[in-house]
């Protein structure tokens, strides 16, 4: 209601209201008036001088009227977001309003305090509302009111507050910063009456601007800036010195937080430790440093408060809270939305989605996939029994749910190419999962995940990495499903060769030996799976460099499967086709050669031409011929290989690949390097794309490359590829791995071919010793490494040291190799060399003949190797008769 106020009478003058009055009617646009305020049983009646009560309209803001939360004196960064503002607040006419969005912590307010402060000069007045409700709104309205016209402030609030939206509404030039709006509706009661001016929000909320404002997304600090922070909170804004031991990486784990880096600095500052040791803390009990806050400081704004607060929003979408608690043990990015799918109805699974991103819990990526804060991540793995959205029990049901629903995900056989682009999806979540659930919570889920993804990263030639899941899925699976299950045994084979490929033969032999030994036990004699372990370690003892104690175990696997399974099982052939291989390892091509043939006869009767498994035969029929020298007949299998497995497998299957890159390497030891070159490069590019630069078969085609420029004599181009090969391996693989020790090897013969012995001798020097180290005395690389230092050595000049190594050597190789080894009639032919060089033909002339025989015995008549030998000993027949005629004309 409205008075006319009496002649003569003023503020404190009135009569007395009766007690009970509520209503309140205030016309602010009116003649002079009385107003009447109500508070409980009371009613107050409010005198406004009459100068006061012009239209809003005609209120004139003081000059300079500023009113902001206090800026931030570590504030670091964030020039593109200042820019942005800068040049959308910039314009004229309608109201221009911006919606500042991202993660609670993010340094939403202190981005808008700091960017408002630059207005204070330009913009008036620039006025700081708490938004996160209606009513506090409608607050901060009522105080600009208030402040515009003082004498209005016994006002009820909301006249007030509705003074404000008429004076907002016919005024220009004023900054509103709404900070913390929780619903995008709550603005609509002001946006609809402030048509001029310029409001800055900021919120939580991703979403619901479309038809408000302009969102302005807020992301992390990059890590310079993040690192920048922390130093200038340590460092009191540089005007003191700190130990910033730690600090980056402290940042990193911090993900980049504003308010986490914030709290880590005030904590450290207070407590005088080092951010190397907040890190210790922080890995100790992370709940606790979570909610942990230097003395002084607002509890409310430590990082697990800021975003349980954002939880209880949520609340009236269950789902919400247990799906981000699934997504806390995946890795914080690249997440497929598809993955969620089992954990409720599609609209139930969205609607969480929806919600989490739109209070910028999880971020919806362009391509579909979801990300999520590595700290929030953390912290809500990390169970607090104060707090209701991170108890144990709910952490721990959302792991089993995170574990579940990766394994339910596996694509297929690790070991099929067309499985391959979904393991590299999959794969960083495994890893994560695997780094943040302790060993102690693995299910036979887990196991089985774990092994697949070591199966994985094995064929992808990542050894080390697949070697740490191997070990953990076969403890799991001891733990879950005991020794004698057939899993376990599986997870005993699967590690013993991830050990084998890394070269680690001391750990490979005795699991296999134990494999085997517990599948006799378990499954009996005759079972595949102890056929298959016995297999295995045939392998091992082969790859060990044991070929003496591989081919038996091969013959008695090849005869317990024929009599088992049967001449033209899968198995039976796969395991002639093995012992094939293991004779050609030995030198004994022989009987390789027509076992490999049968092979594949009977492959392609029983599995067909367009079998990978009879390509893969092809192929390696063709790799005997090479061994034998007879390119005649390899390069035309190999052809006839390539083009089949191009139109079966297509031209970007590794097995394609490998065959090019066989045929290419073909081609230049038959001395055709003209098509050699060309086809290895394009094997190369093609390699590095298709599998990567750090994949072995990309490394082995690098290899092939940089020999054929050496063969070229192109030493220019060769040395520098073999260096890159050798540093790569050194990086993926290790420096003790054995293919490292054969890339040493590989870069100090090409030194050698190139003349420079100062870096070729020390280099053989080093290969040897990593070789004896590393594989034994009596491994067949260790002759070879042993064999080219003495080669090195004879090149020198140092010929006493080059025969003692090639006697050496000769010796090894026949109690280990045999006589008829093709490895062991090079090391005769090169001991031979070396006597022949001092004029020792007494010595080098038999040595000559037992190399002739030994070649024609095992390579034929007609092999390249052979015409050398038999020219070889024939030089030597005319140097002793010369000499023997010269030794006659003397006497």
């Amino acid at each position: 209601m409205t008075e006319q106020q009496a002649p003569g009478t003023g503020p404190g003058s009135g009569d007395a209201i009766a007690s009970g009055v509520r209503a309140i009617a205030i016309n602010t646009l009116g003649a002079p008036f009385t107003g009447i305020a109500s508070t409980g049983d009371n009613t107050t009646i409010i005198y406004v001088p009459q100068e006061e009560l012009r239209p809003a309209a005609k209120v004139d803001a003081p000059p300079k009227l500023v009113s902001l939360q206090v800026r931030h004196a570590s504030f670091v960064g964030r020039a593109r977001e200042l820019a942005l503002l800068d040049a959308a607040l910039d314009g004229g006419g309608t109201v221009v309003v911006q919606a500042l969005h991202g993660l609670g912590g993010v340094g939403k307010t202190a981005l808008a305090a700091h960017w408002a402060a630059t207005r204070t000069g330009v913009d008036n007045p620039v006025w700081w509302i708490t938004a996160d409700s209606p009513a506090s709104i409608d607050t901060g309205l009522a105080e600009l009111a208030a402040t515009l016209q003082p004498a209005l402030a016994q006002l009820p609030a909301e006249q007030l507050a509705e003074r404000a939206k008429q004076w907002l509404a016919t005024h220009s030039g004023w900054l509103l910063v709404l900070d913390n709006v929780d619903n995008p509706d709550h603005l609509a009661p002001l946006l609809a009456r402030a048509t001029t001016g310029r409001i800055l929000i900021t919120s939580r909320r991703s979403t619901g601007w479309h038809d408000t404002a302009v969102p302005v997304p807020l992301d992390v600090l990059a890590s310079e800036e993040a690192l920048e922070l922390l130093t200038r909170i340590l460092t009191r804004g540089g005007t003191g010195t700190a130990d910033l031991d730690g600090a980056a990486e402290l940042c990193h784990e911090l993900g980049g937080l504003p308010l986490a880096i914030e709290q880590a600095g005030a904590y450290i500052a207070e407590t005088g430790i080092t951010a190397r040791t907040y890190l210790s803390l922080l890995a100790d009990d992370p709940a606790d440093m979570y909610q942990e806050t230097a003395a002084g400081r607002d509890s409310e704004r430590a990082v697990a408060r800021v975003w349980s607060i954002t939880l209880d929003r949520l609340t009236d979408v269950p789902l919400a809270g247990h799906l981000l608690r699934v997504l806390a043990w995946w890795a914080p990015d690249g997440i497929p939305r598809n993955l969620l799918s089992p954990l409720g109805s599609a609209p139930a699974v969205l609607r969480a989605i929806g919600h989490l991103s739109a209070y910028s819990m999880i971020t919806i990526v362009g391509d579909g996939t979801l990300s999520v804060h590595r700290l929030l991540q953390a912290l809500t793995r990390t169970p607090d029994p104060h707090d209701p959205h991170r108890q144990d029990t709910a952490i721990n049901a959302a792991l089993l749910d995170a574990t579940r629903l990766l394994d339910e995900a596996r694509p297929g056989s690790p070991e099929d190419p067309g499985a391959w682009a979904r393991w590299r999806v999959l794969l960083p979540h495994v890893d994560a999962l695997s780094h943040h659930a302790p060993p102690s919570s693995d299910t036979a889920a887990t196991a089985a995940l774990l092994s697949d993804a070591g199966l994985f990263l094995h064929v992808q030639g990542q050894v080390s990495r697949a070697t740490v899941h191997l070990e953990r899925s076969l403890a799991g699976r001891l733990r879950a499903l005991g020794e004698d299950d057939s899993a376990t045994l599986a997870s005993r084979n699967y590690l013993g060769r991830a050990y084998v490929s890394a070269g680690a033969f001391g750990r490979a032999i005795p699991l296999i030996e134990q494999t085997l030994a517990d599948s006799l036990r378990v499954l009996g004699d005759d079972h595949p799976d102890t056929l298959s372990s016995r297999s295995n370690l045939a392998y091992t003892y082969e790859a060990a460099g044991g070929i003496g104690r591989a081919i038996p175990l091969y013959e008695r696997t090849l005869a317990d499967r024929v009599r088992v399974l049967g001449e033209k099982h899968h198995d039976t052939l796969l395991s002639r086709h093995n012992l094939a291989s293991a004779y050609q390892a030995a030198g004994d091509l022989r009987r390789a050669i027509p076992l490999y043939e049968q092979t594949l006869s009977d492959m392609l009767r029983v599995l067909g031409v367009r079998h990978p498994l009879t390509l893969a035969f092809l192929n390696n029929l063709a790799v005997a011929y090479t061994s034998a020298g007879d390119f005649g007949r390899a390069i035309p299998l190999y052809e006839q290989t390539l083009a089949a497995r191009t139109r079966v497998l297509g031209a970007d299957h590794p097995a394609t690949l490998a065959t090019r890159n066989n045929l290419a390497h073909t081609y230049g030891q038959a001395g055709d390097l003209g098509r050699a070159i060309p086809l290895l490069e394009q094997t190369l590019d093609d390699t590095v794309r298709v599998l990567g630069d750090d994949h072995p078969d990309t490394l082995g085609s690098r290899n092939n490359l940089a020999h054929a420029y050496e063969a070229a004599g192109d030493f220019g181009r060769a040395i520098p590829l073999l260096e890159q090969t050798l540093d790569d391996m050194v990086r993926v693989l290790g420096d003790d791995h054995p293919d490292t020790l054969g890339a040493r090897n590989n870069l100090a013969y090409t030194y050698d071919s190139a003349g420079d012995l100062d870096r070729a001798v020390p280099l053989y020097e080093r290969t040897l010793d990593g070789m004896v180290q590393v594989l034994g005395e009596n491994h067949p690389n260790t002759f070879t490494a042993r064999n080219n230092l003495a080669y090195v050595y004879a090149q020198a000049g140092d010929l006493s040291r080059a025969i003692l190594l090639l006697e050496q050597t000769l010796a090894d190789r026949i109690r280990v190799q045999g006589e008829d080894h093709p490895e062991t009639l090079l090391a005769r032919h090169n001991l031979t060399y070396v006597y022949q060089s001092v004029g020792d033909l007494n010595h080098a002339i038999p040595l000559l003949e037992q190399t002739l025989a030994n070649r024609i015995h095992v390579l034929g008549e007609n092999h390249p190797d052979t015409h050398k030998a038999r020219n070889n000993l024939a030089h030597a027949y005319r140097s002793a008769a010369e000499a023997e005629g010269v030794r006659q004309t003397e006497e």
